[in-house]
């Protein structure tokens, strides 16, 4: 017979398997709406809705110039995109090694716009914090727009500063010397200084968020209506 400790421990491992999958199945759901919010946002882009149309003939993946380092080719994003496999597109670091050189877009038979796709793709894996583990070029991204947002203009030495801080910290050491350098040449400002109608650039700014927003929200519902 089973006494009474044994029932506990049966119970709790039974408890624990309840609450693991409770938490796969919540893991899922999320995993399924932020993978339709990504989505929409694709068919929400100019000529977007594309992507649908995709042959998978290669044409893409053969005429990218990069396609060599990429974790995954561009041919086999969009199948995954399509499958609904967000992890295994946003986790690679096939988005961030687009050149913008626009051979896919040029070339492909069926008119998608391919480096348009990988934009937006970039935009929202920074937005929702989907990006390759380890990966500087979206954290370089985040801290352009944060500067240019904070300044009204680009300030390179803290851009240099705040990227690496995130990143590498001990390689500001090794570039210490070539800044000093730049900064006896006067080429490297220590203090950066925002423009004059900082103001009204946050305006414009917040325009334009709302209007994609906006736009977000408009093709997220014509594609549930479908």
């Amino acid at each position: 017979m089973l006494g009474f400790s044994h029932v506990s421990h049966i119970s709790v491992i039974w408890h624990s398997r309840g609450v693991t999958r409770l938490y796969e199945e919540q893991s899922e759901r999320r995993a399924h709406a932020l993978s339709n919010v990504f989505l929409h946002a694709i068919y929400g882009i100019p000529g977007g809705e594309k992507i649908k149309e995709c042959i998978q003939c290669g044409t893409c993946s053969a005429s990218c110039t990069t396609s060599y380092a990429m974790d995954y080719t561009p041919r086999e994003i969009i199948a995954a995109f399509r499958a609904g496999q967000l992890e295994k597109v946003m986790r690679s670091n096939t988005v961030w090694l687009c050149t913008s050189c626009y051979y896919c877009t040029v070339r492909c038979p069926s008119g998608i716009k391919f480096t348009d796709i990988m934009y937006e793709l970039k935009r929202l894996g920074v937005e929702f914090g989907l990006v390759q583990e380890g990966a500087i070029a979206p954290v370089l991204s985040k801290t352009f727009v944060e500067m240019v947002d904070k300044y009204g203009r680009l300030p390179e030495t803290a851009l240099v500063i705040n990227v690496l801080l995130k990143t590498n910290p001990f390689g500001l050491l090794k570039m210490m010397p070539h800044g000093l350098r730049l900064f006896l040449r006067g080429r490297m400002p220590l203090f950066p200084h925002r423009i004059s109608g900082i103001s009204d650039l946050k305006k414009c700014s917040e325009a334009m968020t709302d209007a994609l927003v906006s736009d977000l929200h408009t093709s997220s519902g014509t594609g549930e209506e479908a």
